[in-house]
């Protein structure tokens, strides 16, 4: 099996998402910060929603792999199986007398059940035994196992460079197991074997809607609120030593829950074109690194300007979305510029933002536009929702 991705726009063979599940229906009004959501999701339209943007991508000859059924598949492994139950368990707040009954009901679970458990959560009274002074405290609504409603974005906890795949490490709580899950199928999954790991999740901070691959040997790291500058240089020291890179370009951008990561402000649509939201489009600077003996830092300059250079073309395209500054900060939140790529000026977006993808198609991008009104309450869009596994090469 080909699994390959150099860019962001080469025709889109092969992507993983998550449908969304049991584990968004935990969300209530007094953990859905902490769990990172900005509202509560009505379950069963967001699974609509995501069928439809699943079956759009399978519509233009896309693969659709699932992280459940992967994981399923992988825990039937025996080693996948320990490494994913040592990581909860491994949880402090547990206390030895909880941990040991948990270790017990999981041990009992069958690969389907055990994945679902794993996404989904456990509460106390689903546990239904347990002793001691942590069991005893806990309400019974009170989550053993913490569930996993932003796995939905499947582009965070890994991210495919070259035949590599980089199992990333993310910087918040909430989020931090699901590379667990991650990780297990890429290590263990038969579809996998052999597969190199480029980045683990023990390291630096590194999330990959913040590393974005402009072209063959280039890529641009965003750093803020989730990628650290740390995790940026880690990654690019990888790829240069594993030659998967020449240039990496580093970009800070605000530390706001509206533009957590690179891509909730700027996303490729074609081999020389992005979208970008226009507050930020005057002003994002980035830095250039290359290999040497030691790294080779310089700049900054104007991101558009560093980019142009690193992907040796004369301009990279901005598409300027000329909206208004309330539409454009409507759009923008509501991830107007988080679009995935299928192919070179063909992408999908949220039909929500009618502005930005009307300015798409007057600059001749194909736009696919999919519901995303129970989907978007996570902070993601198209890009966000999905992993490319392989890409055809462009050129």
């Amino acid at each position: 099996m080909n699994h390959h991705v150099d860019s962001e726009v080469g025709r889109l063979g092969t992507v993983l998402l998550h449908r969304p599940g049991a584990e968004l229906a935990r969300l209530t009004p007094r953990n859905n910060d902490s769990l990172l959501f900005d509202g509560i999701p009505w379950v069963g339209r967001a699974q609509e929603e995501h069928d439809i943007f699943a079956d759009a991508l399978r519509a233009h000859g896309v693969e659709v792999l699932y992280v459940a059924e992967l994981l399923a598949e992988a825990l039937a492994v025996p080693a996948a199986r320990d490494e994913v139950t040592a990581t909860v368990l491994a949880d402090f707040r547990l206390g030895d007398s909880l941990r040991r009954h948990v270790a017990a009901h999981l041990a009992a679970l069958d690969p389907v059940t055990l994945a679902t458990t794993l996404i989904a959560g456990l509460s106390r009274a689903e546990l239904r035994t347990g002793t001691g002074l942590v069991h005893a405290l806990m309400n019974r609504s009170d989550f053993i196992i913490d569930p996993l409603p932003n796995l939905l974005f499947t582009r965070d906890s890994s991210v495919w460079i070259g035949d590599q795949v980089a199992v990333t490490s993310l910087a918040m709580h909430a989020r931090q197991r699901e590379t667990t899950l991650t990780h297990a199928i890429y290590r263990y999954h038969p579809r996998f074997a052999g597969t190199e790991l480029l980045y683990e999740p023990t390291i630096e901070h590194l999330e990959g809607g913040d590393v974005l691959l402009l072209a063959p040997g280039v890529l641009a790291v965003g750093v803020g609120e989730r990628t650290r500058p740390a995790g940026a240089e880690r990654l690019a020291r990888r790829c240069f030593e594993r030659g998967h890179a020449h240039t990496v370009l580093v970009v800070p951008i605000a530390q706001e829950r509206a533009t957590m990561h690179l891509d909730t402000v700027c996303t490729m649509v074609d081999t020389d074109a992005v979208l970008m939201y226009p507050n930020v489009a005057g002003t994002l600077q980035a830095w250039t690194v290359t290999a040497g003996e030691e790294l080779s830092v310089s700049g900054p300059e104007p991101f558009v300007v560093a980019a142009a250079k690193a992907m040796r073309i004369d301009t990279l395209r901005l598409i300027d979305t000329g909206l208004d500054p309330v539409t454009a900060e409507r759009e923008q939140w509501d991830d107007g510029n988080n679009t995935l790529a299928i192919a070179p000026r063909l992408c999908v977006a949220y039909e929500r933002n009618v502005e930005t993808n009307a300015q798409l198609e007057r600059q001749g991008i194909q736009v696919i536009r999919i519901p995303g009104s129970e989907l978007g309450s996570g902070r993601g869009g198209p890009r966000c929702m999905s992993a490319p596994i392989a890409r055809r090469p462009l050129g």
